[in-house]
């Protein structure tokens, strides 16, 4: 099997015994990302709305390291520490696809890494 690590400096470093992404054939599988700030290291200041935005700029970063892009991702998952925060990832999820949109599941969580409120990971087929 040919399996390739696929990194970028414009999303988080992995914190943790993880890679950002690993590219098999045709199929990228994206690890979670919180909406940390690829520059600082840190979760971003704001309201939910920003982080995210933030969430999808990482995922969008690691999909182009991999040749690709948010257009290919064909399924998403969605952590949410407060499912009242739904209608919102619909409305920003929007402006980030098209139809037809990604399979998705979203979740509800007691807790996630760093104390953040979101996470998402995702499957891209280039």
């Amino acid at each position: 099997m040919s399996r390739q690590r696929i990194h970028t400096d414009r999303a988080p470093k992995a914190i943790g015994t993880y890679s950002q992404a690993i590219k098999v054939h045709a199929t990228v599988y994206l690890s979670g990302q919180i909406p940390l700030d690829p520059a600082t290291g840190e979760l971003v200041a704001g309201d939910m709305d920003a982080q995210l935005r933030r969430v999808f700029e990482n995922l969008k970063a690691v999909a182009q390291a991999a040749g690709g892009d948010l257009g290919d991702l064909v399924k998403l998952n969605v952590y949410l520490t407060d499912l009242g925060h739904f209608a919102l990832v619909n409305r920003v999820m929007a402006e980030y696809f098209a139809e037809p949109y990604p399979a998705r599941a979203a979740i509800g969580v007691a807790a996630l890494p760093r104390g953040a409120t979101v996470e998402m990971d995702g499957i891209l087929e280039l």
